[in-house]
């Protein structure tokens, strides 16, 4: 199996910044196309953001602009870069491909919270 690890949420103001990390035991961040989700309380599971192979992103609308999907090939880690962050933002963050969400386990996340 394939065990995403989430790091690099905390807590900030609005306004701040963000990096989250996702690192993978596999090259699935390689090989795959890969994306960023997060879920907020009481609400269901959203794709963020996602990445080809090729490298080419796209972003759910709420978050354009202000994030920006990377990844590394050779450290097998991808990367969200927030921006800006809003209340809205807050949620727990977590990686994953959008090939394997009903055949892989999620990992832990990461919290992200943003104060007003």
């Amino acid at each position: 199996q394939v065990q995403f690890a989430e790091s690099g949420g905390g807590m900030v103001e609005s306004g701040g910044s963000l990096r989250l990390t996702c690192a993978a035991n596999d090259g699935i961040i390689r090989f795959y196309t890969m994306a960023w989700y997060r879920q907020a309380p009481g609400k269901q599971r959203e794709l963020v953001a996602s990445i080809t192979l090729d490298n080419s992103p796209s972003y759910v609308d709420s978050v354009k602009g202000r994030f920006t999907i990377s990844r590394d090939k050779t450290r097998n880690w991808m990367y969200l870069q927030m921006n800006s962050l809003k209340p809205e933002d807050t949620a727990v963050y977590y990686c994953q491909s959008p090939s394997t969400t009903t055949t892989q386990p999620w990992g832990q996340g990461t919290q992200v919270t943003v104060s007003s």
